[in-house]
C-alpha cells in the first residue's frame, strides 16, 4: 500500500505533534494507534481534490522525520492536525506542545503557511499563533481545513470563516480574532480515514512483537452528552453524534479483510449509548461476518444485561469504564450522575458475558478524604474488575473543576507526559502518597490476573502497609475542598437545576431514540 513515505509532492501535508517514543508510560504499554482524527482530515481533503501527505509521528522521530517530509513533499501548507480521538491529545501534555512549536518552526522555515488544531491550540490559541502558525481551527474541524485550504490556493480572505482564530496586529495591538465554529456535519458524510497514506506496517510490527496480535482503532461516534466537571471536551463539546450502524459494521469488516487486524480499539468518548443502536450493529456485524474481538469505553449506567449480551454478539472483549471513585459522595460532587450500585450491575452484566470489566480510577479530586478512598479500593475488591486504570484529578481548561482551582495553579498547569501524575493544586494528600496507592492498588488487581503466589501476596501486603504508614504523614495542610454549594448537587442554584434537567432530557432522548 502507498503511504507518506512514497515521497509524492502534495498541496497539504498533515501532521500531528504524539511520539510514542516521548511518553514513558504508553512506550511501556506499547499499544501505538494510527491518529484518525488527523487520517479524517486527509480523507476530507483528498475527497475534494487536494493533494495530500501525511506525516505521522506516532512511531516515526519528528526532530528528522518531519524535515525529511517537508522536503519530499514540498507543501505549500502544513496542517498540524491533532487527533481529537486520542485521550492522550485531549490531556495537552506540555511535551506534545513542544513537539508542535517545533514543527511550526520547522514548516516555516521551509516556507509553508501553518495551520494547527487541537485541544490545546483550542484552549491557548494565542500561544500557537504568537509562536508561528497562521490559523487555529476550533470545533470539528474537518472541513474548516478544507475551506482555510481552498481559500488559501484560491488567494482569497480567511476572516470571516466560521471555526477559525487568527491574530492581527492593530498598531502596537494583537487582537485575537475568533468565528465559532459552524454546526457539526452528518457523519454519513464523511469518508474512511486515509490509513493509506500512513505506514500501517510499523503498527502491525509493533502490535505484534508487543502483544502477539494486531489492533486498529476506529470510532462509531463523536462526543459525550455527560457533564462530568472534570473532562474537557473543547472539540466536540457536548453534542453526541452516532455513525450509522451499518456504515461502523462496514468499516470493521474492511478492517479485518483488507488490512487484518486482529483487534479493534473503539475509540469513542462513549459507546452503546442508545441500546436500540447497539441492538441493530450487532445484527449488523453478524449480517457481515465482521465481527472481531474489540474493547471500547462506555459508563456503567448503560451497561444493562441486554446491551452486554449484544456487545458480546458484537465481538466485544473488554470494557472500560470511567467508575472514577467508590464513593459516592465524591461521584456526587464530579457531577458524574452514576451511582455506586450501577457499577456493581455492569461488572455483573459484563462478568455475566464473558466480557473483561475494567475501571478507569481517579484519586485527588478535592474533599476526597481516606474514607472515601478506603470506599474506593473496597469496591475494586468486591467485584474484582479484570485490570484498572489510575489516574489523579487534572483542571484543565473550560471546565468547571479548573475555574474552582485555578487560583491556586502555578507556573505548571499541564502535565508533561501521561504519566505525570501529579496534583497541581492543593490536595489532600501528597503526590508520593497518591502513587502509593496507585501501586498497591495496581499490585493487587494484577495478582488476581496471575494468580498469587506466596511472594505476590508478600509485595501487595508490603505496598499496603507502606500506604498506611504514609497516610498520618501525607496529609496536606488546607486542601481544597468543595461544599455541596460549589457543586450541582442538592443545593445548586436554579440555572444550574435547569441546565442538569436539560442535559438529563438530552441523554434519555439520545438512549431511546
Amino acid at each position: 500500500m502507498s503511504s507518506s513515505q512514497d515521497h509524492a509532492v502534495a498541496d497539504v501535508l498533515l501532521t500531528h505533534s504524539y511520539h510514542l517514543p516521548y511518553d514513558r508510560k504508553q512506550l511501556r504499554k506499547m499499544q501505538p494507534y494510527p491518529p484518525l482524527g488527523t487520517l479524517y482530515a486527509a480523507g476530507v481533503l483528498r475527497q475534494h481534490g487536494i493533494s495530500v501527505g501525511v506525516f505521522d509521528s506516532m512511531l516515526q522521530e519528528p526532530e528528522t522525520g518531519f524535515p525529511a517530509a517537508l522536503r519530499s513533499h514540498a507543501p505549500k501548507i502544513v496542517a498540524i492536525y491533532e487527533d481529537d480521538f486520542n485521550f492522550l491529545t485531549k490531556m495537552c501534555l506540555t511535551r506534545m506542545r513542544e513537539v508542535a512549536f517545533s514543527m511550526i518552526d520547522e514548516a516555516r522555515r521551509a516556507g509553508a503557511r501553518v495551520i494547527m488544531h487541537g485541544s490545546d491550540a483550542t484552549d491557548h490559541a494565542l500561544d500557537y499563533l504568537r509562536h508561528g502558525c497562521e490559523f487555529v481551527l476550533i470545533g470539528e474541524a474537518e472541513h474548516t481545513l478544507l475551506e482555510v485550504v481552498k481559500s488559501i490556493r484560491a488567494g482569497g480572505h480567511t476572516r470571516q470563516l466560521s471555526g477559525v482564530v487568527t491574530l492581527q496586529r492593530v498598531g502596537a495591538k494583537e487582537v485575537l480574532e475568533k468565528r465559532e465554529p459552524a454546526r457539526s456535519r452528518p457523519l454519513v458524510d464523511f469518508p474512511l480515514p486515509a490509513r493509506d497514506l500512513i505506514d500501517i506496517q510499523k503498527y502491525r510490527d509493533a502490535w505484534r512483537a508487543a502483544h502477539g496480535a494486531f489492533s486498529l482503532n476506529l470510532v462509531a461516534s463523536r462526543g459525550c452528552p455527560f457533564r462530568c466537571n472534570w473532562c474537557a471536551k473543547p472539540i466536540f463539546g457536548d453534542t453526541f453524534h452516532a455513525r450509522p450502524a451499518a456504515d461502523v459494521a462496514e468499516e470493521m469488516r474492511y478492517l479485518k479483510t483488507v488490512y487484518g487486524a486482529e483487534h479493534l480499539w473503539f475509540a469513542d468518548d462513549i459507546f452503546a449509548l442508545n441500546r436500540h443502536w447497539m441492538q441493530q450493529f450487532a445484527t449488523e456485524v453478524r449480517k457481515r461476518d465482521a465481527a472481531v474481538p474489540f474493547k471500547i469505553q462506555a459508563r456503567a449506567d448503560l451497561l444493562t444485561s441486554q446491551t452486554a449480551e449484544a456487545l458480546k454478539l458484537a465481538g466485544c472483549v473488554e470494557v472500560w469504564m470511567g467508575v472514577e471513585s467508590g464513593s459516592q459522595k465524591i461521584l456526587d460532587a464530579m457531577d458524574k450522575g452514576l451511582q455506586v450500585e450501577e457499577v456493581v450491575s455492569a461488572r455483573q452484566h459484563l462478568r455475566r458475558e464473558g466480557i473483561r470489566a475494567c475501571y478507569f480510577l481517579q484519586f485527588g479530586y478535592p474533599s476526597e478524604t481516606w474514607e472515601d478512598i478506603e470506599k474506593t479500593v473496597t469496591l475494586v475488591r468486591e467485584t474484582r474488575p479484570d485490570d484498572i486504570g489510575v489516574s489523579f484529578a487534572y483542571p484543565l481548561p473550560n471546565t468547571s473543576f479548573y475555574q474552582r482551582v485555578r487560583q491556586q495553579l502555578g507556573a505548571k498547569q499541564n502535565w508533561s507526559d501521561s504519566d505525570d501524575l501529579c496534583v497541581m493544586f492543593k490536595g489532600a494528600y501528597t503526590d508520593i502518597f497518591y502513587r502509593a496507592i496507585r501501586d498497591a492498588l495496581h499490585s493487587e488487581v494484577d495478582s488476581w490476573k496471575t494468580g498469587s503466589d506466596a511472594g505476590q501476596l508478600q509485595e501487595v501486603e508490603r505496598l499496603w502497609k507502606r500506604v498506611g504508614l504514609l497516610e498520618p504523614i501525607s496529609r496536606n495542610a488546607d486542601p481544597t475542598e468543595f461544599t455541596l454549594s460549589q457543586t450541582t448537587g442538592a443545593l445548586c442554584d436554579a440555572p444550574q437545576r435547569s441546565q442538569l434537567i436539560a442535559v438529563d432530557g438530552l441523554v434519555n432522548s439520545v438512549r431511546e431514540a
